[in-house]
């Protein structure tokens, strides 16, 4: 059996994508956040996401942030940047830009425009994308996401990418909420880089042998998210577990992308990261007052 195995491992940030009054890209609060969240512990980040609002961005702002990130001193290799669009052109174009950086993979969401696709078309649209790229170091983590794509990976089709691109297809993101998906996935195939969606889940994935987890919530509890991955298997890994696994039930009450961007303006006293493109609303006053007590009632540091 092949074994794809995977060279990223860890806590990676799918970074929030800050807007400026016209709603454009804010380079520079972007590049701060990026830094901020490694420097409290993530392994890498995995920009343009779902979290980053990344299909409310054109393919030239996803390059333009992309070039900003590595000008600014960090380096490819612990950025997996999202790559898959609707049209086949767009992602071949953002993955071989990322590849051109030197990021160690990019994350690639399949069509999602069409639903109920056979798995036969799914199959092509990724092969597509790898064998126009055309670069041996072009590594791909599948991305699957069904409650937002409408189109689920199914394990047969993750099983023959893997088998057909044994160097480039070596891992996923596993954002179903559905851990038996993951467990599946590792129990067949033990090296393969799979990483939760949810670090609600990062405890089961590491036992099981998996790679990490790619967390919207590492834009705000990076620090508490790593000390987890570090102690999973200690005394009080299961504490650790709990207690990232609450903070997050706290934040998910509210919209997710909204109440991230709020906790951060909270933080920083900066407002303008309140933004968000529509259609997409920021929180209202009542929201993130509740949200910002009830994280000051679970202990949550920056505001105390």
């Amino acid at each position: 059996m092949k074994t794809n195995a995977t060279t990223l491992k860890g806590v990676f940030c799918p970074t929030i994508t800050p807007f400026d009054e016209q709603l454009n890209p804010d380079k520079k609060r972007f590049i701060q956040q990026c830094h901020r969240v490694l420097e409290e512990g993530c392994h890498g980040l995995a920009v343009f996401g779902t979290t980053g609002e990344a299909n409310s961005l054109s393919v030239e702002e996803r390059m333009m942030l992309l070039d900003a990130l590595v000008e600014s001193g960090i380096d490819g290799s612990v950025i997996m940047p999202g790559t898959g669009c609707t049209a086949l052109t767009d992602s071949v174009r953002l993955s071989r830009h990322a590849v051109q950086l030197g990021c160690s993979g990019v994350l690639m969401l399949p069509p999602f425009y069409y639903k109920n696709i056979r798995t036969d078309g799914l199959f092509r649209a990724f092969a597509e994308v790898i064998e126009r790229v055309s670069e041996e170091t072009l590594k791909v983590y599948l991305y699957h996401i069904p409650s937002v794509s409408g189109v689920p990976l199914d394990l047969s089709l993750v099983e023959r990418l893997a088998d057909t691109y044994p160097n480039c297809v070596v891992g996923l993101k596993d954002s179903s909420g559905e851990w038996p998906y993951t467990e599946a996935l590792l129990r067949s195939r033990p090296a393969f880089g799979a990483f939760s969606g949810s670090e609600e889940f990062l405890r089961n994935n590491l036992v099981a042998g998996g790679s990490g987890t790619i967390t919207a919530m590492a834009n705000v509890n990076a620090s508490a998210i790593r000390a987890a991955y570090d102690g999973f298997n200690k005394d009080n890994g299961e504490e650790l577990q709990l207690a990232i696994t609450r903070r997050r039930k706290i934040i998910q009450a509210q919209p997710m992308i909204p109440a991230l961007k709020s906790i951060i303006a909270t933080i920083t006293g900066d407002d303008q990261w309140r933004r968000v493109r529509p259609p997409l609303e920021p929180l209202s006053i009542r929201q993130t007052n509740s949200l910002i007590n009830s994280l000051t009632a679970d202990g949550y540091l920056p505001f105390s």
